[in-house]
């Protein structure tokens, strides 16, 4: 036969049979696009393409198109079944619609959910059904069904009265009839001619229901406007009062386009403004060194034990009025931040009985790290996180708020939607700021499911805001360290990937932030500013020593008696304060200063307090008058036990603030009469790792995984697929294929001699065998050798050497030599 006269390769009958076509690099395209398709690994094609129409997965898949591909595989809905690509092309006419067509019908068939020739394109048939239209649920496009289907319940004598009023002669079945309006309402020059003759009310009705939705509401006796529709079948019943336009009609009356409006091409991200790159990195620099100050800030200040924790979980609002408060922010803010401490797995509840929220042992490793360090932590555990603050002060779907640390503030989709925002911004020259509407527009775009684009356009506007106040971005556009954190442009970081990056983006930040300082600048007016960020022995002293004033570019520290006097209590004396703040002052000491530390120290524990309840001892007993005779102090219920000793009936420490707040500077002391040093204890909570993030489906298979898979699929493909030799009882039957599901059967002695004959000739073997669980299976083994009521052989469907008691195997078959 010569090569014009070879038969062409048969069209695939099935979706089965278009995988099963396909190379390994494009089935492993496929598990990549869709992973949930195995979740388990498919035992063969055929299962494969069951799965890969099942309605959850075709749903996922359909929702993560971007809107041309979904406008296509929308046209494909409405075409006929099967469809050529020019009818397809057809219904999406344009220049610009016609360049973007070939790439998107390579993706609904790399996504499987499209298969087929040019001259055969089909739609999968979920996608179809999820894509018809109906009253309940209308097609994107706007259309209807088509004649066939809106006359499928008519009388046969009410369809031969439109055919008439159509001015078409007469058939003999419904079936002709059908056919004649279809080729009437596809035929342009008929249909012309047959809308002259309209009433121009008519002619409204049918601009109103053209583009959408094609149905509409008729009364028992119909306006003749719409009785000449009604009567010529461009207006079918489809339930009592209910008319529909249909396809064919709605189609001519477009000129053929399946959609209003189409979207080949994606929005461009327009530039909002343009920086020098460097500004852009400084800015974003500074922002991220305030960034960790903020985290280093808050777990100080909850040092001791933080706030309760709610018995729903999470924190109260009230504490996080006042978390905003000491971090001089906003309660969105400060919620971010909570969230970011608890997702780097510094900040969780304690778990005791009095549950609260601390610190955890990783914050003290953590503050050991340069500042760089530590930011690339806060960023990587931000870039990969599933919790959701921007949800916080919200409600849930029971109505519920929604609080920060506290649980249902995971979303999913927020790492995809981060990443893509920052891969958008990474896509724009260095230094640029994009517009924020055209970021959403570009975004609405590469996913327009309804179901899911309010939250991923909310997500994107929080990813921008929190990417600049963690120090991502500066001045609205990405720096270079930011940048560094796209470690893949194609999916979102795993958290390992994610902390790869973060160690090159460190790289690139640590010069960028400023040098810790050694020193301050005392003022007479008893305040000291810190110029920059301060060593960590340093600021840790200042901070008890004084209080914080103001903060910023550089940070004001206020001397007060009650600050001296902390410092005191930590066991420093007047002395070594002030050799401390010569050393560490580029200034002189001023007088006020030295003369308030000299002043708190003399009058420092010149009360003793101890425990007897409580008790008070002073050498000067003209002192203990003047407290006794005070009216302040009746509350502390005290009495003279000694003319140097009083007595209280309340607690060391309720006694010791009383005589504070009277403007005395007691001091604190041990059972042996020695100043009690007060230092505070920092309160950690067990080792606690982060919480994990909830995962968007089933994650992307490593290259191992999809080697593995596509083995296994293809030898499964072969068992199910194999044909039998005839056997010595049909001698003359012809090999067939199994049918699906079906397994051989063979009695124990057949099998067991099929087995040891297979093991010298060394030929492989079709078996069905069933599992300890109760499974069966389909397998190409090839026997090695038979003993002891096992059969110990290579299986082809795993690709390893693999023993099977005999007493499991259903039956056995040679392989057809084809």
């Amino acid at each position: 036969m010569s090569t014009d006269e070879q038969p062409r390769a048969a069209a695939p009958r099935s979706l089965a049979e278009a995988l099963r076509a396909r190379d390994d690099a494009s089935l492993a395209g496929l598990l990549r696009a869709r992973p949930d398709l195995l979740t388990p690994v498919p035992n063969d094609v055929t299962q494969l393409a069951t799965r890969a129409g099942t309605r959850a997965s075709v749903v996922r898949a359909l929702d993560r198109l971007d809107r041309f591909t979904q406008q296509v595989a929308q046209a494909l809905a409405v075409a006929p079944d099967p469809t050529t690509y020019e009818e397809l092309k057809a219904l999406l006419p344009g220049e610009e619609a016609a360049r973007a067509l070939p790439d998107a019908v390579a993706t609904l068939r790399e996504q499987a959910l499209a298969w087929g020739g040019d001259d055969q394109l089909r739609l999968v048939r979920t996608a179809r059904e999820l894509l018809t239209p109906s009253p309940q649920h209308p097609s994107p496009t706007g259309l209807g069904p088509t004649v066939a289907e809106a006359t499928s319940g008519m009388s046969p004598t009410r369809l031969q009265e439109i055919v008439l009023a159509a001015g078409l002669p007469s058939t003999h079945d419904p079936v002709s009839a059908v056919e004649a309006l279809t080729a009437l309402y596809t035929t342009p020059a008929r249909m012309d001619q047959l809308l002259s003759q309209a009433p121009t009310a008519s002619l409204d009705v049918l601009n109103r229901l053209v583009w959408g939705p094609p149905y509409g509401q008729v009364t028992a006796d119909p306006a003749p406007h719409l009785r000449w529709l009604l009567d010529r079948g461009l207006l079918l019943p489809t339930a009592p009062g209910t008319v529909v336009l249909p396809r064919e009609a709605a189609l001519h009356l477009r000129g053929g386009r399946a959609h209003k409006e189409l979207e080949p091409s994606e929005p461009p991200v327009r530039e909002r403004r343009q920086h020098t790159p460097q500004g852009v990195d400084a800015a974003a620099a500074a922002q991220a060194h305030t960034a960790v100050a903020t985290v280093e800030e808050l777990l100080k200040d909850w040092d001791e034990g933080g706030p309760a924790v709610l018995r729903a979980g999470g924190l109260s609002v009230r504490d996080l009025k006042r978390t905003a408060t000491a971090l001089d922010t906003t309660e969105h803010q400060a919620a971010f931040w909570v969230e970011l401490a608890y997702t780097a797995g510094l900040l969780a509840s304690d778990g005791e009985a009095d549950e609260r929220y601390a610190a955890t042992p990783a914050y003290d490793e953590w503050l050991e790290c340069p500042p760089a360090a530590r930011w690339a932590r806060l960023a990587a555990a931000w870039l990969t996180a599933t919790r959701t603050a921007g949800l916080v002060g919200g409600r849930d779907g029971k109505d519920r708020t929604l609080s920060a640390l506290g649980p249902h503030l995971d979303r999913s989709a927020a790492p995809e939607v981060r990443h893509r925002v920052l891969t958008l911004l990474a896509e724009l020259p260095a230094g640029t700021a994009p517009d924020t509407e055209s970021v959403m527009a570009r975004l609405a775009w590469e996913r327009p499911s309804p179901a899911s684009l309010e939250l991923r356009d909310r997500l994107a506007r929080w990813t921008l805001a929190e990417a600049e106040s963690l120090g991502v971005t500066g001045r609205g556009a990405l720096a270079a360290h930011g940048r560094a954190l796209l470690s893949s442009a194609q999916h979102s970081p795993t958290p390992a990937e994610a902390a790869t990056a973060a160690l090159k983006a460190e790289k690139l930040l640590a010069p960028l932030l400023p040098e810790p300082l050694d020193h301050v600048l005392l003022q007479a007016d008893l305040t000291a500013v810190a110029p920059g960020p301060l060593e960590r022995p340093l600021a840790e002293t200042l901070a008890v020593l004084a209080d914080v004033e103001s903060k910023g570019g550089a940070t004001v520290y206020r001397f007060t008696p009650g600050s001296v006097r902390r410092a005191l209590d930590a066991g420093r004396t007047a002395s070594d304060l002030k050799t401390f703040l010569t050393h560490h002052s580029r200034t002189p000491l001023p007088q006020p200063l030295a003369y308030l530390i000299d002043d708190v120290a003399r009058r420092h524990g010149h009360l003793r307090i101890g425990a007897a309840s409580a008790y008070v001892r002073c050498d000067d007993d003209a002192l203990l008058d003047e407290i006794l005779a005070d009216k302040r102090s009746a509350p502390l219920r005290l009495r003279r036990l000694a003319p140097t000793v009083l007595a209280a009936q309340a607690d060391p420490g309720t006694l010791l603030e009383g005589l504070r707040g009277m403007g005395f500077a007691p001091a604190a002391e041990t059972p042996e009469g020695d100043v009690l040093i007060a230092r505070a204890h920092a309160h950690r909570t067990p080792p606690r790792t982060g919480p994990d993030p909830v995962p968007d489906g089933p994650p992307l298979p490593a290259a191992a995984l999809l080697e593995a898979a596509l083995r296994a699929i293809r030898a499964g493909d072969m068992a199910a697929t194999a044909t039998r030799k005839p056997t010595p009882d049909s001698p003359t039957m012809p090999p067939a294929a199994p049918a699906d599901g079906a397994l051989p059967r063979t009695t124990a002695a057949e099998t067991l001699a099929t087995m040891q004959a297979a093991v010298l000739t060394g030929e492989p073997l079709w078996i069905g065998y069933v599992n300890a669980d109760g499974a069966a299976s389909q397998r190409v083994i090839a026997p090695i050798r038979v003993e002891g009521g096992f059969v110990t052989a290579y299986d082809h469907t795993s690709d390893e050497v693999r023993t099977y008691p005999l007493h499991r195997v259903t039956g056995v078959a040679e392989l057809s030599d084809d």
